[in-house]
C-alpha cells in the first residue's frame, strides 16, 4: 500500500505572499506529482473547498478525478464554529482520496482548538485517522489525549496521519507513542517544513501492529510550504500481508 500525506497549502504555493492567489496552476502540478506517484491512499491537509481561490471548485474533487479515486473530505472547523461562516476560511479542509472503494467515513471534531477536523477513514483492511493539530502547545496536547480515546477503540490495523505543528518533533509525542502503541514511519526523523530547507518534523504517519514499513521517502517538490511523505506500507489480512502492486492496477472511479 502506497500512502501520501501532503499539507498542500490550498495549493498556493510556498511563498506568504501567494497565500490568497488562484491556485488552478499550481493544483495541476501537485496533481501530476501525485499521479507519477501511483498511490493508494492520500491524505492531503489544508485543501480548498471551493473559494475563489480555486474558482469555486473543490480541490479534493479535482483531484481525485484526475486520478480515478474516491475522495472524502470536511471543513476543519467545528460544526458549531464561527470559522464556518468566514469566507475562505468556510472552504478550508482535509481530505482522503482512495484507490479502492471506501467502506466508510466519519467525522469528529476535538472539543478544543480552531481546527477540530479528525477524519477518519475505513477501508477494507485498515482504518485511517487524518489531522492538523493547533499550532498552541496547551491545546495540542489536549487534541492528542482526545485522538488516543478514538484510536484505542480501533480493532484493525490503522494509521495516524497529518500535519501534527509539533515543533520538537518526535520529542512532543512521545507520551502519545506510547500509550497508543504507535510507530513512527519516519524513523529517520527526516524534516518537512519548511519546504525550500526542511529544518522540522511536523508531519507524520503512525502506524500499529498489523502493518509494516517497506519504505518512506520524502520528495524534494516546492509546491508548498511542506514537503510530503510517501509511505509503502503491507498489511496484514489474516495471517498473511496483503501488498499493493506498484504497477499496472486499475484506477477506480471518483465517487
Amino acid at each position: 500500500m502506497r500512502f501520501i500525506l501532503y499539507n498542500i497549502r490550498y495549493a498556493t504555493g510556498r511563498r506568504a505572499h501567494d497565500y490568497f492567489r488562484p491556485s488552478r496552476k499550481n493544483l495541476g502540478r501537485i496533481t501530476s506529482f501525485l499521479r507519477e506517484q501511483e498511490p493508494d491512499l492520500v491524505g492531503l491537509i489544508e485543501v480548498d473547498q471551493g473559494s475563489y481561490r480555486s474558482g469555486g471548485k473543490n480541490q479534493a474533487e479535482l483531484i481525485a478525478q484526475e486520478l480515478g479515486h474516491y475522495h472524502a473530505h470536511s471543513v476543519k472547523y467545528g460544526e458549531a464554529s464561527l470559522w464556518r461562516n468566514i469566507p475562505v476560511l468556510s472552504k478550508q479542509g482535509n481530505a482522503f482520496l482512495a484507490r479502492d472503494k471506501i467502506r466508510g467515513t466519519t467525522f469528529h471534531f476535538f472539543e478544543q482548538g480552531m481546527k477540530r477536523l479528525v477524519l477518519e477513514l475505513e477501508l477494507d483492511h485498515v482504518v485511517v485517522f487524518l489531522v492538523h493539530l493547533a499550532l498552541g502547545s496547551r491545546v495540542r496536547h489536549q487534541q492528542l489525549g482526545a485522538l488516543y480515546n478514538l484510536v484505542k477503540k480501533t480493532r484493525k490495523p490503522h494509521l495516524v496521519a497529518g500535519d501534527f505543528n509539533a515543533l520538537w518533533g518526535e520529542e512532543e509525542i512521545e507520551l502519545f507513542l506510547a500509550a497508543s502503541g504507535l510507530q513512527n514511519a519516519n524513523h529517520r526523523r527526516l524534516p518537512t517544513f519548511p519546504s525550500h530547507r526542511p529544518q522540522r518534523h511536523l508531519d507524520f504517519v503512525l502506524y500499529s501492529r498489523g502493518i509494516s514499513v517497506r519504505d518512506i521517502q520524502v520528495p524534494q517538490v516546492l509546491y508548498s510550504d511542506h514537503l510530503p511523505l510517501v509511505v509503502d506500507l503491507d498489511v496484514e489480512v489474516g495471517r498473511e500481508k496483503r501488498r499493493w502492486p506498484r504497477f499496472g492496477r486499475k484506477r477506480g472511479s471518483a465517487a
